[in-house]
């Protein structure tokens, strides 16, 4: 699968390097100044640490103080609130789960987990399912918006999800937290870690279990079976640091759920015993060395994901006459070498390459009164290779930007050469900092939009597929207030797709389509005293297909998101949000005619309460939708009314 050659010199020049150099300073460079400990790091940005206020790109980080605070369960829910961001979902929990950055497909979305690539082969679009990933053993997800394919290569044309896992610590401690509420819902989660001399380790257990609600919408006639979802997840870190500067990390993770489906969203779209199983694993082995006395850094990391989903939907009362099955495996293989060189406090050079190679396969049948009809997908791969720079400057404490480019080659789809540049200038006497980034992405075509087989109504997979392109740029301003204790900000974004692809019934999948997108985003953040938190974003957004003039499906024209936390009387901390969301165009394939709806405005207000009792223990309660709004993400598709959960997290080991 891979070329001898490259892997061995990157193995013999990696480990022949690792016991002659020290650790550096935070910032891999002995003679740079450390960052500013007001400001957070930012990794996902540059592929280095970087304090946040000298990146130029836009970027969320969802800590693992967000997620405590919120008590939510996955990913999804964690970053639903994210300021340009919208979230769609096909029913309850375990249901085909999306989100879009800037208004781009949700298949123009790259997310990884510590570095490795989610996106699935055997998704017709290869876009990520958000429906299974669990919070067991996150430590933080940083959202970068804009076109990242310049470090990142294909997928990045929208922007880079990126999840971090928890590299265990300290003494050992060990945790236990459960809770229960609304729609029968039960999750339990566990996690240790810790470290000892030159070994860290860390370990995650989650269990989701609910009996949820109609994924059809029980709002419409005729739906009323609820539809479930369980879910069981692990993830674990293993890793040795040596003094010498040498690090290794084994990075497992599964995952192993099943969900209730509904046929459709709309009237009479329930089915009863139609269900789908999801099982994956994700396996990483990376390593780390310094040379030439800490100012090269190398990385090297081996990866593997791998995805099944089984789909059985038997005849039933309410479909005697149909029934389908379906069974989609695909997996991915990728091999990592990124070198950082530290010139000195003001210069960082960061160039590396990637390999990867995709597989999949499916097969599907269903059974009607109109007879059988049969779909299989024969085992396909495609291989992916690519090289990348980028320099990376600090100059007097006030100018920062990075410069980078990327070559990459497909298998089938050819070259694509993406740049991006993204210069930011801090003026310390009245804390500002401006920043603009300009950018070019693209996607590779997927396995399924490459070889389909074609129909008796024409064909499907096209082989001469090229990739998909964006050019996107943004601008704008943050200021400080009250000595750092605020924050504010503006930015302005654009992003232009163009090579599209799209499905023609007389051709099959070209690449025919463009779109636009530009907006704003604006943000406010203050932290007034230890504890208290309050954040306020408002997201502006123009979506719009240029070969139709129509606006973009499920794209919010505007999102208001605030929250506050405050802690009180030392034992109780209390939280608040409130989300309204704009109206979005959508269509309703009830009938099967796509008939044009628009989705009418919404407002959710959550809260949360804990209750601290003592060192090892705390009480916490959740109210969801708490204005019981009735509203929907994706045309005839349910979403959860008011609820309530409540539990306790047990410090078993301090």
């Amino acid at each position: 699968m891979w070329k001898p050659s490259f892997t061995g010199l990157a193995l013999v020049a990696f480990l022949t390097a690792v016991p002659r150099f020290h650790p550096p300073s935070d910032q891999k460079n002995p003679s740079a100044p450390p960052p500013n400990p007001q400001h957070e790091v930012v990794v996902t940005a540059s592929r280095l640490e970087t304090p946040a206020r000298e990146v130029a790109s836009s970027v969320t980080v969802v800590a693992g103080a967000d997620l405590d605070r919120t008590k939510v369960s996955s990913v999804f829910e964690a970053l639903r609130d994210a300021v340009g961001l919208s979230v769609n979902a096909n029913g309850g929990p375990g249901s085909a789960s999306s989100i879009l950055l800037r208004g781009a497909n949700s298949e123009h979305v790259l997310v990884m987990l510590d570095g490795v690539e989610l996106n699935d082969p055997m998704n017709p679009s290869r876009s990520f399912d958000f429906a299974h990933l669990g919070l067991e053993n996150v430590e933080r997800v940083e959202v970068l918006r804009g076109p990242q394919s310049t470090l990142y290569g294909s997928d990045a044309l929208g922007g880079v999800i990126s999840i971090l896992t928890r590299r265990g610590e300290g003494r050992p401690s060990l945790s236990l937290t459960t809770q229960g509420g609304s729609y029968g819902t039960v999750s339990n989660g566990l996690d240790f870690g810790g470290s000892t001399g030159a070994f860290h380790y860390s370990l995650g257990l989650s269990q989701f279990l609910t009996r949820g609600f109609s994924a059809a919408s029980s709002t419409y006639a005729g739906n009323t079976e609820k539809d479930g979802y369980w879910n069981l997840g692990l993830a674990g870190r293993l890793g040795l640091a040596l003094p010498s500067g040498f690090e290794a990390d084994l990075i497992v993770r599964a995952v192993s759920a099943k969900t209730s489906l509904d046929g459709f969203g709309g009237p009479g779209g329930d089915d009863p015993n139609s269900t789908q199983r999801y099982d994956s694993l994700f396996l990483r082995g990376q390593a780390r060395a310094l040379l030439a006395g800490g100012r090269w850094e190398q990385k090297l990391g081996l990866s593997y994901v791998g995805s099944t989903r089984d789909l059985d939907n038997p005849a039933d009362v309410l479909h005697p006459f149909d029934s389908e099955q379906g069974t989609y495996r695909s997996g991915r293989a990728a091999v990592d070498w990124q070198n950082n060189i530290f010139l000195g406090p003001s210069n960082t050079l960061t160039f590396g390459t990637d390999l990867a190679r995709e597989q999949g396969e499916s097969s599907y049948a269903s059974w009607s009164a109109y007879g059988e009809y049969d779909s299989p997908f024969p085992r396909r791969t495609a291989d992916q290779a690519g090289i990348y720079f980028q320099d990376r400057l600090r100059i007097d404490e006030r100018f920062f930007a990075t410069v980078g480019a990327r070559l990459d080659r497909h298998s089938s789809a050819g070259t694509a050469l993406t740049y991006r540049i993204a210069p930011a200038y801090f003026i310390e006497a009245t804390q500002t900092r401006i920043k603009a980034t300009l950018g070019t992405g693209f996607k590779s075509p997927s396995l399924y939009q490459l070889y389909a087989p074609g129909t008796f109504w024409g064909p499907i997979g096209n082989a001469g597929l090229k990739p998909e392109e964006s050019l996107g740029w943004d601008a704008g301003v943050e200021q400080m207030l009250l000595g750092g204790a605020l924050t504010a900000g503006l930015t302005y974004f654009r992003d232009d797709f163009r090579n599209l692809i799209d499905y023609d019934f007389t051709r099959g999948y070209v690449n025919i389509g463009r779109a636009r997108t530009r907006g704003v985003e604006i943000f406010a953040e203050t932290k007034p005293a230890d504890g208290v938190l309050g954040r306020l974003t408002y997201t502006s957004l123009d979506a719009r297909d240029l070969d139709s003039g129509t606006a973009l499906l499920r794209r919010p024209n505007a999102r208001l998101t605030a929250r506050l936390d405050v802690p009180f009387l030392r034992l109780f901390t209390a939280g608040v949000s409130a989300a309204w969301t704009g109206a979005r165009h959508d269509k309703d394939f009830s009938e099967g005619t796509g008939r044009d709806v628009v989705l009418a405005p919404y407002l959710l207000v959550d809260a949360s309460l804990s209750y601290s009792l003592g060192p090892a223990a705390r009480l916490f309660v959740r109210l969801d939708n708490i204005l019981d709004a009735r509203y929907e993400t994706v045309y005839g598709y349910g979403t959860a009314r008011f609820s309530v959960y409540g539990g306790i997290k047990l410090g078993l080991i301090r």
